[in-house]
Protein backbone atom coordinates (compact mmCIF):
# COMPACT_ATOMS: atom_id res chain seq x y z
CA UNK A 1 0.00 0.00 0.00
CA UNK A 2 1.10 3.39 -1.14
CA UNK A 3 1.43 5.83 1.71
CA UNK A 4 2.42 9.52 2.48
CA UNK A 5 1.01 12.06 0.38
CA UNK A 6 3.64 12.33 -2.47
CA UNK A 7 2.92 9.29 -3.21
CA UNK A 8 -1.05 9.94 -3.43
CA UNK A 9 -0.43 13.05 -5.65
CA UNK A 10 1.52 10.78 -8.23
CA UNK A 11 -1.28 8.59 -8.14
CA UNK A 12 -3.55 10.97 -8.73
CA UNK A 13 -1.31 12.26 -11.88
CA UNK A 14 -2.17 8.87 -13.21
CA UNK A 15 -6.07 9.73 -13.32
CA UNK A 16 -4.94 11.35 -16.90
CA UNK A 17 -1.98 9.97 -18.31
CA UNK A 18 -2.69 5.70 -17.38
CA UNK A 19 -6.75 6.15 -16.52
CA UNK A 20 -6.91 2.02 -16.45
CA UNK A 21 -4.02 1.91 -14.01
CA UNK A 22 -5.58 4.51 -11.52
CA UNK A 23 -8.67 2.90 -11.93
CA UNK A 24 -6.81 -0.75 -11.16
CA UNK A 25 -5.51 1.05 -8.25
CA UNK A 26 -8.88 2.61 -7.24
CA UNK A 27 -10.62 -0.51 -7.29
CA UNK A 28 -8.37 -2.47 -4.75
CA UNK A 29 -8.94 0.34 -2.79
CA UNK A 30 -12.25 0.47 -2.53
CA UNK A 31 -12.20 -3.22 -1.91
CA UNK A 32 -10.04 -2.68 0.97
CA UNK A 33 -11.75 0.32 2.32
CA UNK A 34 -15.12 -1.76 2.10
CA UNK A 35 -13.76 -4.60 4.03
CA UNK A 36 -12.79 -2.32 7.05
CA UNK A 37 -9.51 -1.24 6.36
CA UNK A 38 -9.48 2.38 4.53
CA UNK A 39 -6.56 3.24 2.10
CA UNK A 40 -5.41 6.62 1.80
CA UNK A 41 -5.93 6.72 -1.82
CA UNK A 42 -9.66 7.07 -0.89
CA UNK A 43 -10.04 10.46 0.13
CA UNK A 44 -11.33 10.63 4.23
CA UNK A 45 -14.18 12.88 2.87
CA UNK A 46 -15.31 9.72 0.54
CA UNK A 47 -15.07 8.03 3.53
CA UNK A 48 -17.40 9.80 5.15
CA UNK A 49 -19.75 9.66 2.08
CA UNK A 50 -19.76 6.43 1.83
CA UNK A 51 -20.30 5.99 5.13
CA UNK A 52 -23.31 7.44 4.99
CA UNK A 53 -24.58 5.88 1.77
CA UNK A 54 -24.21 2.39 3.76
CA UNK A 55 -25.89 3.96 6.65
CA UNK A 56 -29.04 5.01 4.16
CA UNK A 57 -29.23 1.30 2.66
CA UNK A 58 -27.07 1.89 -0.57
CA UNK A 59 -26.14 -1.53 -1.65
CA UNK A 60 -22.43 -1.07 -3.08
CA UNK A 61 -22.42 -4.22 -5.57
CA UNK A 62 -25.58 -3.10 -7.78
CA UNK A 63 -27.68 -0.04 -6.08
CA UNK A 64 -30.69 1.61 -8.30
CA UNK A 65 -31.41 4.95 -8.09
CA UNK A 66 -34.67 5.82 -6.71
CA UNK A 67 -37.01 7.33 -9.12
CA UNK A 68 -38.89 11.13 -8.36
CA UNK A 69 -40.92 11.09 -11.06
CA UNK A 70 -40.81 8.51 -14.74
CA UNK A 71 -38.78 10.20 -17.31
CA UNK A 72 -42.52 12.09 -19.24
CA UNK A 73 -43.15 13.47 -15.51
CA UNK A 74 -39.24 14.67 -14.94
CA UNK A 75 -39.25 16.31 -18.38
CA UNK A 76 -42.67 18.12 -18.02
CA UNK A 77 -41.32 19.33 -15.12
CA UNK A 78 -38.13 20.15 -16.14
CA UNK A 79 -40.15 22.44 -18.75
CA UNK A 80 -41.02 24.96 -16.23
CA UNK A 81 -37.68 24.92 -13.87
CA UNK A 82 -35.83 28.10 -14.29
CA UNK A 83 -32.85 26.24 -15.74
CA UNK A 84 -35.15 25.60 -19.07
CA UNK A 85 -33.45 28.76 -19.89
CA UNK A 86 -29.84 28.32 -19.93
CA UNK A 87 -30.01 24.42 -21.38
CA UNK A 88 -29.90 25.14 -24.77
CA UNK A 89 -26.68 27.23 -24.32
CA UNK A 90 -25.24 24.20 -21.90
CA UNK A 91 -25.87 22.50 -24.53
CA UNK A 92 -23.85 23.96 -26.72
CA UNK A 93 -20.74 24.45 -24.92
CA UNK A 94 -20.90 21.23 -22.99
CA UNK A 95 -22.55 18.02 -24.91
CA UNK A 96 -21.40 16.27 -27.70
CA UNK A 97 -24.52 14.47 -29.70
CA UNK A 98 -22.08 13.18 -32.57
CA UNK A 99 -21.77 9.57 -33.26
CA UNK A 100 -18.08 9.64 -31.19
CA UNK A 101 -19.99 11.31 -28.48
CA UNK A 102 -18.80 9.59 -25.27
CA UNK A 103 -19.94 11.83 -22.55
CA UNK A 104 -23.22 12.55 -21.31
CA UNK A 105 -24.24 15.98 -20.18
CA UNK A 106 -26.59 16.30 -17.18
CA UNK A 107 -28.40 18.75 -15.27
CA UNK A 108 -30.16 18.21 -12.12
CA UNK A 109 -32.68 20.01 -9.64
CA UNK A 110 -31.52 21.15 -6.26
CA UNK A 111 -32.17 18.11 -4.62
CA UNK A 112 -30.42 15.84 -7.47
CA UNK A 113 -33.15 14.49 -9.61
CA UNK A 114 -31.89 14.56 -13.29
CA UNK A 115 -33.91 16.93 -15.79
CA UNK A 116 -32.09 16.54 -18.51
CA UNK A 117 -29.79 14.63 -19.86
CA UNK A 118 -27.86 15.11 -23.40
CA UNK A 119 -25.27 13.11 -25.48
CA UNK A 120 -24.91 10.96 -28.38
CA UNK A 121 -26.97 7.78 -29.20
CA UNK A 122 -24.22 5.64 -27.54
CA UNK A 123 -23.41 7.43 -24.23
CA UNK A 124 -27.48 7.56 -23.78
CA UNK A 125 -27.57 3.67 -23.76
CA UNK A 126 -24.88 3.49 -21.81
CA UNK A 127 -26.65 6.14 -19.00
CA UNK A 128 -29.78 4.05 -19.34
CA UNK A 129 -27.55 1.35 -18.23
CA UNK A 130 -26.91 2.91 -14.75
CA UNK A 131 -30.25 4.19 -14.97
CA UNK A 132 -28.83 7.73 -15.62
CA UNK A 133 -32.08 9.00 -16.70
CA UNK A 134 -34.62 12.00 -16.47
CA UNK A 135 -36.44 11.57 -13.14
CA UNK A 136 -33.76 9.40 -11.02
CA UNK A 137 -32.35 10.93 -8.14
CA UNK A 138 -28.60 10.81 -7.81
CA UNK A 139 -28.07 12.67 -4.55
CA UNK A 140 -26.16 10.51 -1.99
CA UNK A 141 -29.69 8.88 -0.20
CA UNK A 142 -30.79 8.50 -3.81
CA UNK A 143 -27.79 6.23 -5.19
CA UNK A 144 -25.06 6.58 -2.72
CA UNK A 145 -21.51 8.58 -3.43
CA UNK A 146 -21.19 10.66 -7.02
CA UNK A 147 -20.10 13.67 -7.93
CA UNK A 148 -23.07 14.72 -8.39
CA UNK A 149 -24.45 14.01 -4.65
CA UNK A 150 -20.67 15.60 -3.66
CA UNK A 151 -21.31 18.83 -5.31
CA UNK A 152 -24.57 18.99 -3.26
CA UNK A 153 -23.49 17.94 -0.23
CA UNK A 154 -20.19 20.70 -0.02
CA UNK A 155 -21.12 23.31 -2.70
CA UNK A 156 -18.28 22.74 -4.56
CA UNK A 157 -16.70 21.09 -7.51
CA UNK A 158 -16.60 17.70 -7.63
CA UNK A 159 -14.86 15.40 -10.06
CA UNK A 160 -15.22 11.54 -8.73
CA UNK A 161 -13.39 9.08 -10.81
CA UNK A 162 -13.82 4.88 -11.30
CA UNK A 163 -14.06 3.19 -8.02
CA UNK A 164 -14.12 6.16 -5.70
CA UNK A 165 -18.21 5.76 -6.83
CA UNK A 166 -19.54 3.80 -4.01
CA UNK A 167 -21.51 1.54 -6.40
CA UNK A 168 -19.32 -1.07 -8.39
CA UNK A 169 -21.63 -0.58 -11.31
CA UNK A 170 -20.17 3.01 -11.77
CA UNK A 171 -16.71 2.16 -11.42
CA UNK A 172 -16.25 3.04 -15.42
CA UNK A 173 -17.18 5.98 -15.03
CA UNK A 174 -15.51 9.67 -14.06
CA UNK A 175 -18.09 12.03 -13.26
CA UNK A 176 -17.45 16.05 -12.69
CA UNK A 177 -20.25 18.04 -11.45
CA UNK A 178 -20.55 21.87 -9.34
CA UNK A 179 -23.71 23.38 -8.34
CA UNK A 180 -25.21 26.68 -9.79
CA UNK A 181 -26.34 28.76 -7.72
CA UNK A 182 -29.12 31.59 -7.85
CA UNK A 183 -27.20 34.58 -8.41
CA UNK A 184 -29.29 36.92 -6.20
CA UNK A 185 -29.80 34.63 -2.98
CA UNK A 186 -26.62 32.48 -3.58
CA UNK A 187 -28.64 28.94 -2.83
CA UNK A 188 -28.13 26.28 -5.01
CA UNK A 189 -30.97 25.57 -8.22
CA UNK A 190 -29.20 22.56 -9.82
CA UNK A 191 -26.26 20.90 -10.45
CA UNK A 192 -24.15 20.44 -13.58
CA UNK A 193 -22.40 17.19 -14.49
CA UNK A 194 -20.59 15.48 -17.05
CA UNK A 195 -20.13 12.18 -17.55
CA UNK A 196 -18.74 9.43 -19.17
CA UNK A 197 -16.11 6.34 -19.08
CA UNK A 198 -13.23 7.34 -17.38
CA UNK A 199 -10.78 6.94 -20.49
CA UNK A 200 -12.85 10.40 -21.69
CA UNK A 201 -11.92 12.16 -19.04
CA UNK A 202 -9.50 15.09 -19.28
CA UNK A 203 -7.41 18.05 -17.26
CA UNK A 204 -10.40 20.22 -18.78
CA UNK A 205 -13.48 18.73 -17.85
CA UNK A 206 -13.64 20.34 -14.22
CA UNK A 207 -12.84 23.70 -16.30
CA UNK A 208 -15.07 23.42 -18.64
CA UNK A 209 -17.75 22.67 -16.29
CA UNK A 210 -16.95 25.53 -13.92
CA UNK A 211 -17.13 27.49 -17.06
CA UNK A 212 -20.54 25.93 -18.12
CA UNK A 213 -21.68 26.93 -14.22
CA UNK A 214 -20.66 30.53 -15.04
CA UNK A 215 -22.60 30.75 -17.85
CA UNK A 216 -25.34 29.23 -16.55
CA UNK A 217 -25.84 31.84 -13.32
CA UNK A 218 -24.52 34.70 -15.66
CA UNK A 219 -28.03 34.30 -17.73
CA UNK A 220 -30.18 33.82 -14.86
CA UNK A 221 -28.59 37.02 -13.60
CA UNK A 222 -29.19 38.68 -16.99
CA UNK A 223 -32.41 37.08 -17.82
CA UNK A 224 -33.94 37.82 -14.00
CA UNK A 225 -35.13 34.52 -13.60
CA UNK A 226 -33.53 33.71 -10.32
CA UNK A 227 -34.38 37.20 -8.83
CA UNK A 228 -37.63 36.16 -6.90
CA UNK A 229 -35.60 33.72 -5.05
CA UNK A 230 -36.26 30.16 -3.17
CA UNK A 231 -38.16 27.65 -4.46
CA UNK A 232 -42.00 26.62 -3.64
CA UNK A 233 -42.84 25.57 -0.68
CA UNK A 234 -44.55 22.70 -2.14
CA UNK A 235 -40.82 21.61 -3.81
CA UNK A 236 -42.00 22.01 -6.71
CA UNK A 237 -39.91 23.50 -10.01
CA UNK A 238 -40.36 26.95 -10.28
CA UNK A 239 -39.34 29.58 -8.41
CA UNK A 240 -41.89 31.96 -6.42
CA UNK A 241 -43.08 34.82 -8.41
CA UNK A 242 -41.50 33.89 -11.68
CA UNK A 243 -43.42 32.82 -14.69
CA UNK A 244 -41.88 29.56 -16.66
CA UNK A 245 -40.75 30.95 -19.64
CA UNK A 246 -43.29 28.46 -21.76
CA UNK A 247 -45.66 30.74 -20.12
CA UNK A 248 -45.09 33.99 -20.82
CA UNK A 249 -46.27 36.46 -22.73
CA UNK A 250 -45.03 37.30 -25.98
CA UNK A 251 -44.61 40.61 -25.04
CA UNK A 252 -42.47 39.25 -22.05
CA UNK A 253 -39.04 41.23 -21.27
CA UNK A 254 -36.94 37.78 -21.78
CA UNK A 255 -37.97 35.65 -24.05
CA UNK A 256 -34.46 34.27 -26.07
CA UNK A 257 -31.05 34.03 -25.82
CA UNK A 258 -28.44 35.03 -28.38
CA UNK A 259 -24.58 33.49 -28.11
CA UNK A 260 -22.37 34.63 -30.29
CA UNK A 261 -18.65 32.96 -30.68
CA UNK A 262 -16.43 35.64 -31.98
CA UNK A 263 -13.27 34.03 -30.97
CA UNK A 264 -11.03 32.77 -33.45
CA UNK A 265 -11.91 33.24 -37.38
CA UNK A 266 -15.64 30.98 -37.68
CA UNK A 267 -17.88 33.28 -36.51
CA UNK A 268 -21.66 32.00 -35.45
CA UNK A 269 -24.77 32.78 -33.70
CA UNK A 270 -27.09 30.49 -31.76
CA UNK A 271 -30.59 31.58 -30.94
CA UNK A 272 -31.92 29.72 -27.67
CA UNK A 273 -29.43 26.75 -28.72
CA UNK A 274 -30.71 26.14 -31.97
CA UNK A 275 -28.36 25.41 -35.23
CA UNK A 276 -25.23 27.23 -35.12
CA UNK A 277 -25.49 30.10 -37.69
CA UNK A 278 -22.64 31.17 -39.69
CA UNK A 279 -21.76 34.54 -39.75
CA UNK A 280 -19.71 36.29 -42.45
CA UNK A 281 -16.80 38.87 -41.09
CA UNK A 282 -18.86 42.08 -41.51
CA UNK A 283 -21.37 40.74 -39.64
CA UNK A 284 -19.65 39.42 -36.88
CA UNK A 285 -18.03 42.94 -36.43
CA UNK A 286 -20.92 44.70 -36.10
CA UNK A 287 -22.80 42.15 -33.69
CA UNK A 288 -19.16 42.55 -31.85
CA UNK A 289 -19.58 46.33 -31.57
CA UNK A 290 -23.16 46.15 -30.61
CA UNK A 291 -22.35 43.64 -27.55
CA UNK A 292 -19.76 46.19 -26.80
CA UNK A 293 -22.01 48.96 -25.29
CA UNK A 294 -25.58 49.08 -23.89
CA UNK A 295 -26.68 52.32 -25.19
CA UNK A 296 -26.42 51.23 -28.76
CA UNK A 297 -25.10 53.06 -32.32
CA UNK A 298 -26.51 55.03 -34.76
CA UNK A 299 -26.35 54.18 -38.21
CA UNK A 300 -23.23 56.92 -38.91
CA UNK A 301 -21.28 55.61 -36.41
CA UNK A 302 -21.55 52.35 -37.22
CA UNK A 303 -20.25 53.52 -40.52
CA UNK A 304 -17.51 55.55 -39.57
CA UNK A 305 -15.93 52.68 -36.76
CA UNK A 306 -16.50 50.21 -39.38
CA UNK A 307 -15.18 51.51 -42.80
CA UNK A 308 -13.89 54.73 -41.69
CA UNK A 309 -14.49 57.93 -43.58
CA UNK A 310 -15.89 56.75 -46.50
CA UNK A 311 -19.04 54.57 -44.63
CA UNK A 312 -22.31 55.33 -45.29
CA UNK A 313 -25.11 54.80 -43.09
CA UNK A 314 -26.92 52.60 -46.35
CA UNK A 315 -24.35 50.20 -46.15
CA UNK A 316 -25.23 49.35 -42.47
CA UNK A 317 -28.72 49.32 -42.91
CA UNK A 318 -28.31 47.22 -45.02
CA UNK A 319 -26.42 44.57 -43.18
CA UNK A 320 -28.54 45.08 -40.23
CA UNK A 321 -31.84 43.69 -42.65
CA UNK A 322 -29.43 41.08 -43.17
CA UNK A 323 -28.67 40.20 -40.10
CA UNK A 324 -32.49 39.87 -39.14
CA UNK A 325 -33.04 37.72 -41.78
CA UNK A 326 -30.79 35.24 -40.42
CA UNK A 327 -31.60 35.86 -36.50
CA UNK A 328 -35.09 37.73 -36.21
CA UNK A 329 -35.43 40.62 -34.44
CA UNK A 330 -32.81 40.98 -32.49
CA UNK A 331 -31.45 44.38 -33.17
CA UNK A 332 -33.76 47.59 -32.32
CA UNK A 333 -33.11 50.51 -34.66
CA UNK A 334 -32.87 54.25 -33.69
CA UNK A 335 -30.14 53.61 -32.30
CA UNK A 336 -29.12 49.88 -33.06
CA UNK A 337 -28.79 48.08 -30.10
CA UNK A 338 -30.12 44.47 -28.96
CA UNK A 339 -33.56 44.07 -27.95
CA UNK A 340 -34.64 43.98 -24.39
CA UNK A 341 -36.20 40.61 -25.05
CA UNK A 342 -32.62 39.10 -25.89
CA UNK A 343 -30.05 37.78 -23.24
CA UNK A 344 -26.96 38.30 -25.21
CA UNK A 345 -23.79 36.02 -24.00
CA UNK A 346 -20.75 35.98 -26.26
CA UNK A 347 -17.64 33.62 -25.56
CA UNK A 348 -15.52 36.64 -25.32
CA UNK A 349 -17.65 37.88 -22.33
CA UNK A 350 -17.42 34.66 -20.50
CA UNK A 351 -13.34 34.89 -20.81
CA UNK A 352 -13.82 38.31 -19.42
CA UNK A 353 -16.42 37.27 -16.82
CA UNK A 354 -14.07 34.77 -15.23
CA UNK A 355 -11.10 37.11 -15.46
CA UNK A 356 -13.23 40.24 -13.23
CA UNK A 357 -13.98 36.97 -10.83
CA UNK A 358 -9.95 35.83 -10.43
CA UNK A 359 -10.94 32.41 -12.28
CA UNK A 360 -7.71 32.85 -14.57
CA UNK A 361 -7.38 29.03 -15.26
CA UNK A 362 -10.89 28.94 -16.76
CA UNK A 363 -10.62 32.24 -18.52
CA UNK A 364 -7.61 30.83 -20.32
CA UNK A 365 -9.47 27.26 -20.61
CA UNK A 366 -12.41 29.35 -22.78
CA UNK A 367 -10.05 31.38 -24.67
CA UNK A 368 -9.37 29.37 -27.79
CA UNK A 369 -8.24 32.01 -30.22
CA UNK A 370 -8.17 35.89 -30.27
CA UNK A 371 -11.52 38.15 -30.89
CA UNK A 372 -12.41 37.73 -34.90
CA UNK A 373 -8.65 37.17 -35.09
CA UNK A 374 -8.78 37.94 -39.60
CA UNK A 375 -10.72 41.63 -38.69
CA UNK A 376 -8.67 44.25 -39.77
CA UNK A 377 -10.91 46.55 -38.27
CA UNK A 378 -9.53 49.14 -35.96
CA UNK A 379 -12.00 49.15 -33.42
CA UNK A 380 -12.20 45.38 -33.41
CA UNK A 381 -8.51 45.08 -33.03
CA UNK A 382 -8.37 47.14 -29.45
CA UNK A 383 -11.15 45.03 -28.20
CA UNK A 384 -8.81 41.93 -29.47
CA UNK A 385 -5.89 43.56 -27.76
CA UNK A 386 -7.16 44.68 -24.69
CA UNK A 387 -9.02 40.90 -24.61
CA UNK A 388 -5.69 39.37 -25.07
CA UNK A 389 -3.61 41.66 -22.91
CA UNK A 390 -5.93 41.21 -19.75
CA UNK A 391 -5.83 37.66 -20.29
CA UNK A 392 -1.70 37.40 -20.46
CA UNK A 393 -1.18 40.01 -17.79
CA UNK A 394 -3.35 37.55 -15.45
CA UNK A 395 -1.68 34.75 -16.46
CA UNK A 396 1.44 36.31 -15.82
CA UNK A 397 0.37 37.75 -12.41
CA UNK A 398 -0.80 34.09 -11.11
CA UNK A 399 2.95 32.87 -10.61
CA UNK A 400 1.39 29.24 -11.74
CA UNK A 401 4.12 27.65 -14.03
CA UNK A 402 1.19 25.57 -15.30
CA UNK A 403 -0.81 28.31 -16.35
CA UNK A 404 2.18 30.54 -17.75
CA UNK A 405 2.93 27.39 -19.98
CA UNK A 406 -0.38 27.01 -21.46
CA UNK A 407 -0.47 30.38 -21.93
CA UNK A 408 2.82 30.93 -24.15
CA UNK A 409 2.25 27.42 -25.90
CA UNK A 410 -0.68 29.37 -27.35
CA UNK A 411 -0.88 31.14 -30.40
CA UNK A 412 -1.98 34.01 -28.18
CA UNK A 413 0.36 34.19 -25.88
CA UNK A 414 3.51 32.22 -28.59
CA UNK A 415 4.99 36.02 -27.98
CA UNK A 416 4.62 37.22 -24.48
CA UNK A 417 8.01 37.63 -23.71
CA UNK A 418 7.46 38.81 -20.26
CA UNK A 419 5.62 35.66 -19.49
CA UNK A 420 8.64 33.64 -20.70
CA UNK A 421 10.65 35.88 -18.07
CA UNK A 422 7.93 35.01 -15.45
CA UNK A 423 8.31 31.01 -16.42
CA UNK A 424 12.06 31.74 -16.23
CA UNK A 425 11.82 32.97 -12.65
CA UNK A 426 9.85 30.51 -11.45
CA UNK A 427 11.11 26.83 -12.96
CA UNK A 428 14.93 28.51 -13.81
CA UNK A 429 16.04 28.85 -17.36
CA UNK A 430 17.74 25.52 -17.26
CA UNK A 431 14.26 23.30 -16.94
CA UNK A 432 13.27 21.64 -20.30
CA UNK A 433 10.10 23.07 -20.11
CA UNK A 434 11.34 26.61 -20.64
CA UNK A 435 14.29 25.66 -23.31
CA UNK A 436 10.74 24.15 -25.16
CA UNK A 437 9.06 27.64 -24.99
CA UNK A 438 12.58 29.34 -25.49
CA UNK A 439 12.59 27.14 -28.83
CA UNK A 440 8.57 27.98 -29.60
CA UNK A 441 9.40 31.90 -29.36
CA UNK A 442 12.77 32.00 -30.66
CA UNK A 443 10.61 30.35 -34.01
CA UNK A 444 7.88 32.69 -33.46
CA UNK A 445 10.18 35.41 -34.06
CA UNK A 446 12.03 34.21 -37.37
CA UNK A 447 8.42 33.98 -38.56
CA UNK A 448 7.62 37.46 -38.18
CA UNK A 449 11.18 38.68 -39.16
CA UNK A 450 10.76 36.54 -42.63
Amino acid sequence: MRTGTGAISHLRDLRFTAPAEYARTLRKAHEATISGTPDPSISPALIKSWQRSLALGIDPDQHRPVHRHDVSEARSLSAGHPLAAVMPALSQLLADESSAGRHLLIVTDRQGEVLWRVGSRQALRLGDSLEFVEGADWSESGVGTNAISEALMTGGPAQLFSAEHLVRTHHDWACTAAPIRDPYTGEVVGVLDVSGPFESVTPDSLRMVRCGVRLAEEMLKSAGIARAGGFSAAGGATLRGVTPLSERPSGSSVRSTLMLRLLGDKPSAELDGGARLPLTLRRAEILALLASRTQGWSADELAYHLHGEDGAATAIRTEMHRIRSILGNVVEPNPYRFASSICVVTDASMVAGHLREGRVSEALAAYPAKLLNRSANLSVELMRDELNEAVGASVRSSKDAQLIMRWCASDMGASDTEAAAAMASLIGPSDPRYQLLRARMDRVDRELQS
